[in-house]
Protein backbone atom coordinates (compact mmCIF):
# COMPACT_ATOMS: atom_id res chain seq x y z
CA UNK A 1 0.00 0.00 0.00
CA UNK A 2 2.88 2.39 0.75
CA UNK A 3 6.03 2.81 -1.33
CA UNK A 4 7.88 4.15 1.69
CA UNK A 5 8.49 2.91 5.21
CA UNK A 6 8.99 4.77 8.49
CA UNK A 7 11.07 3.19 11.25
CA UNK A 8 12.12 4.67 14.57
CA UNK A 9 14.97 3.01 16.45
CA UNK A 10 15.46 3.72 20.14
CA UNK A 11 18.41 2.61 22.24
CA UNK A 12 17.56 -0.32 24.46
CA UNK A 13 19.40 0.85 27.59
CA UNK A 14 17.42 4.07 28.16
CA UNK A 15 14.90 4.54 30.96
CA UNK A 16 11.28 4.43 29.80
CA UNK A 17 10.73 8.19 29.95
CA UNK A 18 13.78 8.81 27.75
CA UNK A 19 12.64 6.20 25.23
CA UNK A 20 9.27 7.93 24.96
CA UNK A 21 10.90 11.37 24.71
CA UNK A 22 13.27 10.26 21.95
CA UNK A 23 10.42 8.52 20.07
CA UNK A 24 8.34 11.69 20.15
CA UNK A 25 11.18 13.86 18.85
CA UNK A 26 12.05 11.39 16.08
CA UNK A 27 8.40 11.23 14.94
CA UNK A 28 8.19 15.03 14.71
CA UNK A 29 11.42 15.05 12.71
CA UNK A 30 10.05 12.54 10.21
CA UNK A 31 6.82 14.55 9.87
CA UNK A 32 8.80 17.75 9.29
CA UNK A 33 11.08 16.09 6.74
CA UNK A 34 8.21 14.45 4.86
CA UNK A 35 5.17 16.76 4.90
CA UNK A 36 3.81 14.82 1.92
CA UNK A 37 3.38 11.83 4.26
CA UNK A 38 0.91 13.67 6.49
CA UNK A 39 -2.73 12.73 6.28
CA UNK A 40 -5.61 15.19 6.46
CA UNK A 41 -6.74 16.78 9.73
CA UNK A 42 -9.26 14.83 11.79
CA UNK A 43 -12.80 16.15 12.25
CA UNK A 44 -15.20 14.71 14.81
CA UNK A 45 -18.97 14.32 14.42
CA UNK A 46 -19.53 17.73 16.08
CA UNK A 47 -17.29 19.43 13.50
CA UNK A 48 -14.31 20.03 15.83
CA UNK A 49 -11.04 20.03 13.90
CA UNK A 50 -7.99 18.20 15.22
CA UNK A 51 -4.42 17.93 14.02
CA UNK A 52 -3.20 15.60 11.32
CA UNK A 53 -0.79 12.67 11.67
CA UNK A 54 1.41 10.66 9.36
CA UNK A 55 -0.80 8.72 6.99
CA UNK A 56 1.27 5.54 7.22
CA UNK A 57 2.34 3.23 10.04
CA UNK A 58 5.46 3.91 12.06
CA UNK A 59 7.38 0.85 13.24
CA UNK A 60 9.42 1.25 16.42
CA UNK A 61 12.53 -0.85 16.98
CA UNK A 62 15.09 -1.09 19.75
CA UNK A 63 18.82 -1.60 19.49
CA UNK A 64 22.06 -1.13 21.34
CA UNK A 65 24.52 1.55 20.33
CA UNK A 66 26.21 -0.74 17.78
CA UNK A 67 22.85 -1.53 16.16
CA UNK A 68 21.99 2.16 15.89
CA UNK A 69 25.38 2.98 14.39
CA UNK A 70 25.04 0.16 11.85
CA UNK A 71 21.54 1.35 10.91
CA UNK A 72 22.87 4.89 10.49
CA UNK A 73 25.65 3.70 8.15
CA UNK A 74 23.17 1.74 6.02
CA UNK A 75 20.72 4.65 6.01
CA UNK A 76 23.44 7.02 4.81
CA UNK A 77 24.35 4.60 2.02
CA UNK A 78 20.69 4.21 1.08
CA UNK A 79 20.16 7.99 1.05
CA UNK A 80 17.23 7.73 3.45
CA UNK A 81 15.72 10.59 5.39
CA UNK A 82 17.50 10.32 8.75
CA UNK A 83 16.47 12.04 11.97
CA UNK A 84 19.16 11.56 14.65
CA UNK A 85 19.11 11.94 18.43
CA UNK A 86 22.41 11.71 20.37
CA UNK A 87 22.92 11.22 24.10
CA UNK A 88 24.36 14.71 24.71
CA UNK A 89 21.05 16.23 23.57
CA UNK A 90 19.50 15.07 26.87
CA UNK A 91 21.51 17.76 28.66
CA UNK A 92 20.44 20.67 26.44
CA UNK A 93 17.41 22.86 26.85
CA UNK A 94 16.55 24.08 23.37
CA UNK A 95 16.82 23.36 19.66
CA UNK A 96 19.94 25.42 18.93
CA UNK A 97 21.80 23.71 21.77
CA UNK A 98 20.66 20.32 20.37
CA UNK A 99 22.10 21.17 16.97
CA UNK A 100 25.38 22.28 18.57
CA UNK A 101 25.56 19.05 20.60
CA UNK A 102 24.94 17.06 17.44
CA UNK A 103 27.57 19.01 15.49
CA UNK A 104 30.15 18.20 18.20
CA UNK A 105 29.66 14.43 17.67
CA UNK A 106 32.25 12.33 15.86
CA UNK A 107 30.44 11.47 12.58
CA UNK A 108 32.03 8.02 12.52
CA UNK A 109 31.16 7.15 16.12
CA UNK A 110 28.05 9.03 17.22
CA UNK A 111 26.61 8.30 20.67
CA UNK A 112 23.18 7.67 19.15
CA UNK A 113 20.13 7.06 21.32
CA UNK A 114 17.64 7.21 18.49
CA UNK A 115 17.19 7.32 14.72
CA UNK A 116 14.16 8.06 12.60
CA UNK A 117 14.31 6.65 9.08
CA UNK A 118 12.04 7.12 6.08
CA UNK A 119 12.49 6.08 2.50
CA UNK A 120 11.83 3.30 0.03
CA UNK A 121 10.73 0.11 1.81
CA UNK A 122 13.67 -2.01 0.65
CA UNK A 123 16.23 0.58 1.72
CA UNK A 124 14.66 1.00 5.17
CA UNK A 125 14.43 -2.79 5.55
CA UNK A 126 18.13 -3.06 4.74
CA UNK A 127 18.99 -0.43 7.38
CA UNK A 128 16.93 -2.10 10.14
CA UNK A 129 17.82 -5.70 9.26
CA UNK A 130 18.29 -7.77 12.39
CA UNK A 131 16.78 -5.22 14.79
CA UNK A 132 13.98 -6.20 17.14
CA UNK A 133 10.64 -4.45 17.32
CA UNK A 134 10.24 -2.49 20.54
CA UNK A 135 8.08 -4.46 23.00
Amino acid sequence: MFDTKVALIVRDDLPGWQRLNVTAFLATGIAAAAPDALGLPYVDAAGHRYGNMLGQPILIFQAGLAGLQAAQRMALQGQLTIVPYVFSMFSTGHDEANRNAFLAEDPGNMDLVGLGLRGPKKAVDKAIKGLALHP
